[in-house]
């Protein structure tokens, strides 16, 4: 598909350029079609150009408004064009929105290289940060303007021309790889099904997993007038994690593993083990060029952890403790092989479905019996309680809102006060032209430097749709993520910041993780769960009896978990420490790392590189994976401090929470936030107390 010569009726129809009227400026997606990106993403770069080349062009001396702060006013149509795309590209793609993915890849990375390269630029946000401890800046002032310095510096601004050359050729270049990854990842997903002919196949499946495996073949087409009982497991992990779990087919079970974790790994078109390759090494080489010994200790540098020392000694200590768990576990699952007569030793593809059987006799609870408990509209309704309970925010559904699908559900949220403070998008389930997985993005950011501007959010998720009049069920594992992504919500939502450099989300990595994992442990709280979790056929609330049992078993299985995390950010660790990189084999490399932390061979990496999009289809969490256990630390500590008053919604500790934590953006550096919150920094010893491991001995 080609965008190079759009007609002029389209663009002159493009809704793009024009004002959006509708309520709350939602854009009108039924209006949006793919020709409408191209010409929008070449205007909105014009436009962009020209408003960098006016601040330039200034012949007054910098200031911090007529500089900084005409940068931030800056870019604002390819904010909305980028907005749309991006969230349509992953959440509701299609061949022509693919097309265009890997066409406007590099052309972004290049804009932005234009700007970050800008000596002129450059010189006048130097010569602000040079002066800043007289300026007269306000403490949110003086942070965007550090943000803006070191963002300029880390892209190579001050550099010689052949050196920023090279760099803005490696950014152009890892643009056009990442997309490759992402989509090769995605191909691989939507090509593969393992059709379930016959009653056989489907022994052991209880009846929410054949009915999510049924909606799944009438999805894909598998369904016709001549096989109505057709059911098809799909890579989607809400597809394939429960089969692994519940099916008695250990030859089905292995076909659809190995599935699962060759995703990127299959020959042919769709590989990523070159693109892997690649991009380490072109990595590294952006480090080296910008002075840095690896590409970990360049990302390092902008981050809580500041190097990967200190990321080595957090992961470290809690591998022994958790594998130590894991083989225990592994022996518990073997001696259930024995007594079942079998003669194998466990698999890869069987520790989900011997967990299961171990849960049942250590804990006396399986998920058959948990699910019904978990409707999706519930959880939902909890998660909403939940920041009522802490925030004062009400929800109120809005059936009046564009949305890009119709299962897309919109709520308009609003203060203790009554004010508007954004609306919030919730797409929750999987569908083939959705990727995988689950997150949280924006249309539109919170900042006050052009009015009021409210947020636009999003929470996305992959779980498997009920049947026309049946409610949606959900794992207790499912029930966590949509907390998790929707304390990433709350940080969008809640932000209250002038600048849009600083706004929502738009903080360190290895803070960003904190207000979503914190708010997974209100799901874990007996008042939630007594008021939230109802049963989808009787009614009734779940019983004290089997709440005790399903919060006494949260810790099970946590070696296996944790194991399979550890190991994919050690992966992701060691791979960009690599200073040679030449003649790279992502093979050989993840088989020497398992081999080096002598991983239990029952359990595989969380993400195989092949298919670890966090790491590889784009640079987000790349040497930052470890980020999620780093903010585990934070949030155990920080639930503590609400565990203390003996209050889980404490009125003076939800307000420090609100105005130093959620509300606070990236006004100011993350530890003086947490010691503002906290008033101390936590160790690890509460996360390993979290998971259920003994606080490492020193």
């Amino acid at each position: 598909m080609t965008q190079q010569n759009p007609s002029p009726a389209a663009v002159e129809a493009n809704p793009f350029f024009e004002t959006w009227t509708a309520a709350f400026e939602v854009p009108p997606f039924a209006r949006i079609a793919p020709e409408h990106f191209m010409p929008a993403f070449e205007r909105a770069f014009a436009d962009n150009d020209a408003e960098i080349a006016a601040v330039t062009a200034q012949a007054e001396a910098p200031t911090f408004g007529n500089t900084i702060e005409a940068l931030e006013r800056s870019g604002k149509l390819l904010d909305r064009v980028s907005g749309v795309f991006f969230n349509l590209a992953s959440a509701d793609t299609n061949d022509a929105l693919l097309a265009i993915e890997r066409e406007i890849g590099p052309k972004l990375a290049a804009h932005s290289n234009r700007i970050l390269q800008n000596d002129a630029l450059f010189q006048r946000i130097d010569t602000l940060y040079r002066a800043r401890d007289t300026a007269g800046l306000t403490a949110e002032q003086r942070r965007v303007l550090d943000r803006y310095h070191k963002m300029y510096r880390r892209a190579g601004a001050g550099l010689d021309v052949a050196t920023k050359a090279r760099l803005a050729e490696i950014a152009q270049r890892l643009a056009t790889v990442g997309t490759s990854f992402s989509q090769n990842v995605l191909a691989d997903e939507q090509d593969y099904t393992l059709t379930l002919d016959t009653e056989e196949d489907l022994a052991g499946l209880p009846d929410f997993v054949r009915a999510a495996a049924q909606a799944a073949a009438n999805e894909r087409g598998k369904v016709g007038k001549d096989s109505p009982g057709k059911h098809v497991i799909t890579l989607s992990r809400s597809s394939v994690e429960p089969f692994l779990q519940f099916s008695a087919r250990r030859d089905l079970r292995e076909k659809a593993f190995r599935a699962w974790i060759a995703r990127g790994d299959n020959g042919g078109a769709t590989d990523n083990k070159a693109a892997i390759a690649e991009t380490v090494a072109l990595r590294a080489e952006r480090a080296k060029l910008l002075g840095y010994e690896t590409y970990a200790h360049y990302r390092l540098d902008d981050a809580m952890a500041k190097t990967p020392d200190a990321v080595r000694d957090l992961l470290d200590r809690v591998w022994t403790p958790a594998r130590a768990g894991a083989l225990a576990d592994r022996d518990a699952m073997q001696e259930l092989v024995r007594q079942e007569g079998g003669n194998f030793t466990i698999a890869p593809w069987d520790w989900r479905y011997y967990a299961e059987k171990l849960r049942k006799v250590r804990c006396d609870i399986d998920e058959a019996t948990v699910k019904p408990y978990f409707q999706l509209h519930h959880i939902i309704d909890a998660a909403f309680y939940t920041a009522y309970k802490l925030f004062g925010l009400s929800f109120e559904r809005r059936k009046d809102v564009a949305t890009w699908h119709p299962d897309v559900m919109v709520w308009e949220v609003t203060g203790p006060d009554g004010r508007h403070l954004g609306l919030f998008f919730g797409d929750y389930f999987a569908r083939q032209s959705k990727r995988s997985g689950a997150w949280m993005t924006t249309l539109r950011d919170q900042q006050k430097l052009t009015g009021d501007v409210r947020p636009l959010v999003i929470n996305i998720m992959n779980f498997n749709k009920a049947a026309e009049g049946s409610p949606t069920l959900l794992s207790f594992d499912d029930a966590r993520t949509l907390f998790h992504e929707f304390g990433h919500g709350l940080h969008g939502l809640l932000s209250d910041v002038t600048y849009p450099m600083v706004a929502g989300t738009s903080v360190l990595t290895d803070w960003v993780e904190l207000p979503s994992q914190l708010y997974e442990h209100w799901l874990e709280q007996p008042d939630i769960l007594r008021r939230f979790a109802i049963h989808a056929r009787t009614g009734r609330p779940i019983p004290d009896d089997l709440l005790k049992r399903l919060l006494d078993a949260r810790n099970f299985n946590r070696g296996f978990t944790t194991v399979e995390f550890v190991a994919s950010a050690l992966f992701d660790l060691d791979a960009h420490l690599l200073k040679d990189t030449e003649g790279f084999d992502v093979g050989a490399f993840e088989e020497a790392e398992l081999a080096k932390m002598n991983m239990p061979p029952e359990i595989v990496m969380r993400h195989r590189p092949t298919h670890f999009a966090h790491v590889f289809s784009g640079g987000g969490y790349a040497s930052a994976y470890y980020s999620y256990m780093w903010s585990e630390v934070l949030d155990a500590d920080a639930f503590a401090a609400f565990q203390e008053t003996g209050d889980i919604f404490d009125p003076a500790t939800a307000k420090k929470l609100h105005d130093h934590v959620y509300s606070a953006g990236g006004r100011s550096d993350p530890e003086a936030l947490y010691l503002e919150f906290r008033g101390r920094l936590p160790t690890a010893d509460a996360l390993l107390k979290q998971r259920g491991f003994a606080p490492a001995t020193t």
